[in-house]
């Protein structure tokens, strides 16, 4: 059968995915590109048992389900919608907003649309990615709260969360990125992300906070550079312009399609322009990751994705 590719425009899209059983068609190319092969017996031959993609073994009788282990399992809302939903939150620019996802889709409650995004961006994050290498530049920003009153450029802001981030250095242009929500400054924290998102020998680019001086004793080259000495001395060349770049597209989408979230979802957009930003030139490839056709995690349910934070039930 061979490995099943993807629609590259919108007219190939709603050509190849016109009915529920065009995407269970999809869905079983993907799961067993080279035909049936039950998980238990390895047996090669099987029937359909349901419309809604389930298989059973003609040796074990084990029944396999297409949706199993995907974001799509257990799902009530129709298949032809999560591929839509999918479509539209990888190949658009900006992204998009339950409250657009509702009315492109036509779906009746906001509830819907949110749930069905909260769990697509879960499926962005992959546990096995490779780590960032070469030089990498990592700063801190906030995110949100409110602009009055800073004492400092690390002091945190009135309900501002803060986040580090890490960016590739790819000659005058940027590589890969990362980024997550962190408590606080310190050197183990701080550290503590670069050791598990950077590769041990990697340069790594750094202000001049007190909180980056372990690096060097952990297996990097760090290079600290302060942004205040080199404003004072004039230099015309800028202190870690790729990360700064990386926060201000991630500040621009944040306002642009989402204007604001919670601090208790904030990680998972975070992980969504992460995976957006590491897939700029194929977004068209993201489309069967983030249904989690090519995932070994855990889909996330409604009652994790609400239990997040004392106020993750306050939809954003």
């Amino acid at each position: 059968m061979g490995r099943t590719d993807f629609p590259r425009t919108i007219l190939e899209f709603q050509a190849r995915f016109v009915d529920e059983q065009a995407c269970l068609d999809y869905l079983f190319a993907c799961r067993w590109p080279e035909g049936f092969v039950c998980p238990r017996c390895h047996r090669q031959k099987a029937w359909p048992v349901s419309a809604r993609g389930t298989w059973e073994c003609s040796g074990c009788h084990r029944q396999t389900s297409l949706t199993a282990g995907t974001v799509l399992h257990k799902t009530h809302t129709p298949l032809q919608l999560w591929f839509w939903a999918a479509y539209l939150m990888t190949t658009g620019t900006p992204g998009i907003s339950a409250v657009q996802l509702q009315r492109q889709l036509g779906l009746t409650r906001y509830q819907t649309a949110w749930t069905m995004l909260h769990k697509l961006r879960r499926a962005m994050k992959d546990p096995t990615r490779k780590m960032l290498s070469g030089e990498v530049e990592v700063d801190e920003c906030e995110v949100g709260g409110r602009a009055t009153g800073r004492r400092g450029g690390r002091s945190l802001t009135a309900r501002a969360a803060e986040v580090i981030v890490a960016v590739e250095v790819r000659g005058q242009g940027s590589g890969r990125v990362r980024m997550q929500v962190i408590h606080d400054a310190t050197s183990q924290t701080l550290c503590g992300f670069v050791v598990e998102n950077v590769a041990p020998g990697s340069i790594v680019h750094t202000d001049g906070w007190m909180g980056y001086v372990p690096l060097a004793k952990k297996g990097y080259e760090h290079r600290p550079r302060s942004q205040r000495a080199a404003r004072k001395a004039d230099d015309p060349d800028p202190v870690m312009p790729r990360v700064h770049r990386a926060i201000s597209n991630f500040k621009s989408w944040l306002r642009g399609t989402h204007r604001s979230v919670s601090n208790e979802h904030l990680q998972v957009y975070l992980d969504e322009f992460v995976f957006r930003y590491n897939r700029r030139g194929t977004p068209m490839a993201a489309f069967r990751t983030i249904l989690g056709l090519e995932s070994e995690q855990t889909p996330a349910t409604y009652q994790q994705i609400t239990a997040e934070g004392p106020h993750a039930k306050r939809q954003t």
